[in-house]
Formats: C-alpha cells, sequence, structure tokens
C-alpha cells in the first residue's frame, strides 16, 4: 500500500464508508476506512496521502480530529464532508488545516476530482493564490459584492443574505454568480480559502433577527 496514494476514509456511517471505499478503488487508490477519528488516530496513517472525514460525528467530531493532527505535526491534506447547516464549522476546519469542504448532498466523483486536485497541491504547494493576485481579484468586486462575499464565507444562506442586506434572495444569487466569475472560483470552499489567505476573517456574526 502506497502511503502516497492511500485515501483515508472517517466516517461513522459504514453505508457512506463503503460507497467511498468502492468509488475511490475503482479509481485506482489504495483505501482505508474507520468508523471513528479515534480509529484513525490509532492507526497511525497520519502520513496517508489524503484523508477524507465527516465533520459530525460521535465522541471525537471532525475538528476534534484535525486539532489532534495539527499536534502530531505533518498532517495530510484534510477534505471536510459537511452539510449545508455546517458550513460556519467547516470555515473553522478551513484554519484549523483543512484544505477543502464539499457540502452534502454531493456528487461521488467531484469529490474524486477535490481529492486529485488536494494531492497536486500538496505535492507542488502551489495551490493558494499569491497575495497580490487575490488583491487583483478582490478589488474588481463591488461593495456590494464585496458585502455578499463577506456573508457567503460565514455560511449564510442567500434568503437570510438578503434580509441582513435588504435585497433580495434572487438579487443575493446574482451578486454570489459575478462575485464568483469575477474571483475566478467555482465553489464556497475556494471562496473561503481565498478569504483566509486574504486576511479576511470568516468568523462568526451575529445572525439577523
Amino acid at each position: 500500500m502506497s502511503a502516497s496514494r492511500t485515501i483515508c476514509i472517517v466516517d461513522d456511517d459504514e453505508a457512506v464508508r463503503d460507497s467511498l471505499q468502492a468509488v475511490f478503488e475503482a479509481e485506482g487508490f489504495d483505501v482505508a476506512v474507520f468508523a471513528s477519528a479515534r480509529a484513525f488516530l490509532d492507526a497511525g496513517l497520519a502520513r496517508a496521502g489524503c484523508l477524507v472525514t465527516d465533520l459530525r460525528m460521535p465522541d471525537m467530531n471532525g475538528l476534534g480530529l484535525l486539532a489532534a493532527l495539527a499536534e502530531r505535526g505533518d498532517a495530510p491534506p484534510v477534505i471536510m464532508i459537511t452539510g449545508h447547516g455546517d458550513v460556519p464549522m467547516a470555515v473553522r476546519a478551513m484554519k484549523l488545516g483543512a484544505v477543502d469542504f464539499i457540502e452534502k448532498p454531493f456528487d461521488a466523483q467531484l469529490l474524486v476530482a477535490r481529492v486529485r486536485e488536494a494531492l497536486r497541491t500538496a505535492a507542488d504547494r502551489g495551490g493558494t493564490p499569491a497575495g497580490a493576485d487575490i488583491q487583483r481579484r478582490l478589488e474588481l468586486l463591488t461593495p456590494r459584492e464585496r458585502e455578499v462575499m463577506e456573508q457567503l464565507v460565514v455560511g449564510r444562506s442567500n434568503k437570510a443574505i438578503g434580509l441582513e442586506l435588504k435585497i433580495s434572495p434572487r438579487t443575493v444569487e446574482i451578486h454570489r454568480a459575478r462575485v464568483m466569475e469575477k474571483l475566478a472560483i467555482g465553489s464556497l470552499a475556494e471562496l473561503v480559502r481565498l478569504a483566509l489567505a486574504a486576511g479576511i476573517d470568516p468568523g462568526p456574526k451575529t445572525p439577523h433577527t
């Protein structure tokens, strides 16, 4: 088993583990599956090629797993699987070192593509745009688009953003599409990663009431 090609899957749902194992093995990867974060840590496979872990798990969740790996050092690239309502927690995960997160429900082939990207980035360490490039992209945004972006990276829904900014959800969708186009990104995870690299702290905000 080649560590650089081993995909470790940590999920307390047996059906999810079996499904993802079949998908990655069909793509030619070695796969190791674990029913809990502690089982993964006990196995000593921190040097695996990539770790795919659920965020919400009993005993130790995905954030706890990331913290434990950070203490040990030399952790593999980590992709977090999260429910839509867990996006703020996924942002915290990226601040702890996760390289990506994927919202449920997701397409298995999308996950495979993200894993391949994570492996390439880990190999060449070139996955984050340079600071000057990030600032150039951000300068393309209008003030309203910047407001929408800042709401998106804390996990707000289009409806919640619309209430906060006093615009319609449809208008939020339009601004969101323009933000993604101007920043040349295709996912919320990429947006969060870019915001963090730009020094924008997507910390918790008080919900609109």
